[in-house]
């Protein structure tokens, strides 16, 4: 007869894994059953390579083009989960590994009762579910937080604290298991008596369905590997499900009853797809409860940590905390952690704890340490409670030949992939970093945002670029999917750059392309894109969608002659755009309102910056010569004007702004009128009055003129143009006005207006009334 003993266990959790792990070598089974996809039972012999570093993840995923929308899910493992424990043990020992949960295949089947759970792995152990109590019926509860019942029942008003209490914070004494398996039984018995009086009792149907048939598939498993003569079976699994796996075993007494015919009804004829798997790093951040992971934990750093360090793991943890301070010049001496320590410890008394937990350790770090700060403790948090720790996976690790040029092309520009953001400055002249570049903007073509590309430098057409790299577990499902377009990084951003020239709809994508393969310098996709941006452009004649499409093409422009890729047909294209665009914006510009005025006002802004950009090029001339002719034009709505104005007074194309400003507020336009104007040449640029005493004392004078109707139904215009300012413009425009001479009829230093404290003492009750001071 077999021998079995099953696990119940929290996925991730220290105590947990050192219990496995002391049980494993007590037991010494010949055979390990493991929750999770049995597809996987060729490639676990990786988990013992010197190359696989937890936290790794098993991924499923639907391969092939029929499948385009993403259908995948992931298992992780932590060095501190049980089920890694379990399994680096039995690769130790050459002790074979079966996964026992049911196949990915019909887990990804888009079915009722198979629901895709794409980006975590199945809950499995009813842990970690934040969801409103009162909104769930009783057993809903016992299913999705079978741990909060149990902790109540000890008194505990916090299932996390009661859990590592009891098990977490263990470092020896007898197994849990036995202990957990007999909780667990009178749970799934109390659930069953209130599905039996309450039909589903409040869960979906799909649901129970879903969980039926995985535990009907863990059955079958054992009953197999009994089958094949295995005598020492060590199944490891989610703590809810040891009632229901222990009906597998022969002669022994459970609540839960179900025959192999039984289990085998419930698993013929399921849907299924092709699927399949492989190993992928993992990070803390991602083992998470908060990001959204069922089986999540709150703080993976402090678990790893208890993990890795059970010799006097609360001063280990704090002389870390101190050196991380140190790392960001704050003073944290040793008598700061002497005193730390006593300090949790003493709290962990006080609240009848077996060893101080984070929250202990977290109250004596910010008393003690931080002392009483809180961005230093959050640093903390996230240095070490989360703790961004990024696994690895040996060579050997089936991939998509995608994957591996990427590895190579990391290995050789040395970028080593990292879960904490990491910013890079590249200076394009040096080969290096110019390939750098270009693969972070191939793999941005491919959907794989590995890097984010910052806004210093690159709008200029510098010789330098910033990055911020962060690695995401996520990313390599992405290459998978990418591995359609080919097998290589350039070769696949090619093929994809092409694709998305057939399918853009408008100029302004094809233009934005554009600039994106010469950045990726992708000397393939680049001529079928111009011959689409060119067919495009010669039919559209929205003068909107001409100008939004140059900034793109002029920044490539610019900016390929930086990074020395050639630019021929683009300056062909750009040359026949601004020509298109002088011709057709005069007439465009007549009878617009607020609102197309505005539109057009953005457009024209970022027109007149790229094309600043060509410096000496004909084409500037060409188009200032136009803004010249539009400026007079009959007509024209305010805020262009004043917009216009400004630009060619910035070009040196204008000698007489102040006349034309004077008439712009003259008494014989409206005031709404004048404030248009004034936001058109004022927004985005408040130097313009800092620097010139004329233009600021016509405005001043203006303001001041206004009637009080007048000054009320301009003042939303005028404060969006002047909260535009950055504070010290807004500031140094206030010490100019408050000095002015006095010749437009303000208030100036020397002899000042009689106060009004009557008035002043409304005024200033209100404000202390805002402040909250009254």
């Amino acid at each position: 007869m077999s021998t079995v003993e099953i696990w119940g266990v929290r996925h991730h959790g220290p105590g947990s894994a050192r219990a496995v792990g002391r049980a494993a070598e007590d037991f010494k089974p010949d055979c390990v059953l493991i929750e999770g996809p049995p597809e996987a039972d060729p490639i676990v012999e990786l988990a013992g390579d010197p190359g696989m570093v937890p936290p790794v993840a098993l991924l499923a995923y639907v391969p092939g083009t029929e499948n385009r929308e993403r259908k995948a899910t992931f298992w992780p493992f932590a060095e501190f989960s049980p089920e890694w424990a379990a399994i680096r043990h039995a690769v130790a020992a050459g002790v074979p590994v079966r996964f026992c949960d049911l196949p990915a295949a019909h887990q990804l089947a888009d079915e009722p009762g198979h629901p895709e759970d794409e980006g975590t792995a199945p809950e499995a152990d009813g842990t970690g579910a934040e969801r409103g109590e009162e909104e769930l019926r009783a057993a809903e509860l016992i299913r999705v937080d079978p741990l909060g019942w149990l902790a109540e029942a000890a008194g505990y008003d916090d299932a996390e604290r009661w859990w590592d209490d009891v098990i977490e914070h263990r470092t020896d004494g007898p197994s849990p298991f036995p202990a957990i398996a007999e909780a667990m039984t009178m749970l799934r018995q109390d659930l069953a008596e209130r599905l039996e009086t309450d039909g589903t009792a409040g869960l979906p149907e799909s649901y129970l369905l879903r969980e039926e048939r995985r535990e009907a598939y863990m059955r079958r498993t054992l009953r197999r590997a009994i089958k094949d003569g295995y005598e020492r079976i060590a199944v490891v699994c989610g703590a809810w499900h040891v009632p229901a796996i222990e009906a597998a075993v022969p002669g022994r007494t459970t609540t839960i009853r179900r025959t192999a015919g039984q289990d085998e009804a419930a698993l013929r004829a399921l849907p299924k797809v092709k699927a399949d798997l492989t190993w992928v790093p993992w990070t803390h951040g991602r083992l998470a409860s908060w990001s959204g992971y069922g089986a999540g934990v709150r703080s993976p750093g402090w678990y790893h940590h208890l993990f890795t360090a059970p010799d006097r793991p609360i001063e280990r943890w704090l002389t870390d905390a101190a050196r991380v301070l140190r790392e960001e010049d704050l003073p944290v001496s040793s008598a700061h952690v002497i005193e730390a320590v006593r300090l949790a410890e003493t709290l962990a008394a006080l609240r009848h704890r077996p060893l101080a937990g984070l929250d202990e350790v977290t109250e004596a770090t910010r008393a003690v340490l931080c002392e009483g700060a809180e961005l230093p403790l959050e640093l903390i948090q996230r240095r070490m409670v989360v703790g961004e720790r990024l696994g690895a996976v040996p060579d050997r690790t089936p991939m998509v030949p995608l994957q591996r040029d990427l590895q190579a092309e990391q290995r050789r520009l040395l970028l080593k992939p990292a879960a904490l953001d990491k910013e890079h400055d590249l200076d394009l002249r040096k080969p290096r970093d110019l390939d750098r570049s270009r693969l972070l903007h191939r793999l941005r073509l491919l959907g794989v945002h590995w890097g984010v590309p910052g806004a210093a430098g690159r709008t200029k057409g510098t010789f330098r670029e910033t990055w911020t790299l962060v690695w995401r577990p996520e990313f390599d499902v992405e290459l998978i999917e990418a591995g359609l377009w080919g097998t290589s990084v350039h070769g696949a951003a090619s093929a994809r750059a092409i694709a998305l020239a057939t399918e853009a709809a408008a100029l302004p994508a094809l233009t934005s392309l554009a600039e994106r393969c010469l950045l990726a310098d992708l000397g393939d996709a680049l001529p079928p894109v111009m011959r689409a941006l060119a067919d495009r452009a010669a039919a559209d004649t929205d003068v909107v969608h001409l100008m939004a499409a140059l900034p793109p093409l002029v920044r490539a422009l610019r900016y390929g002659d930086v990074r020395g890729t050639a630019t021929g047909p683009l300056r062909t294209v750009v040359e026949g755009l601004v020509v298109r665009i002088c011709v057709g914006l005069p007439p465009a510009v007549s009878g617009l309102d607020d609102d197309a005025s505005r539109l057009l006002l953005k457009h024209l802004d970022e027109a007149n910056t790229a094309l600043a950009l060509l410096e000496e090029d004909s084409q500037l001339g060409r188009w200032r010569d136009m803004l010249g002719v539009l400026v007079d034009r009959q007509g024209l709505h305010g805020l262009l004007e004043g917009r216009l104005t400004r630009l060619l007074m910035e070009a040196d194309r204008l000698g007489d702004v102040p006349d034309r400003m004077a008439r712009a507020v003259s008494v014989g336009e409206t005031p709404a009128r004048a404030a248009a104007w004034i936001e058109g040449f004022l927004s985005g640029n408040g130097l313009v009055l800092v620097h010139d005493d004329p233009l600021l004392r016509l405005v001043d004078g203006w303001i001041g003129g206004l009637t009080d109707q007048a000054f009320t139904d301009v003042l939303p215009l005028l404060r969006r143009t002047f909260a535009e300012y950055a504070a010290p413009e807004r500031r140094t425009l206030g010490e100019r006005v408050r000095h002015l001479d006095g010749s437009a009829g303000t208030t100036r230093t020397g002899e000042a207006e009689a106060l009004d404290e009557y008035r002043a003492a409304q005024a200033a009750e209100t404000v202390l009334t805002i402040l909250g001071w009254r």
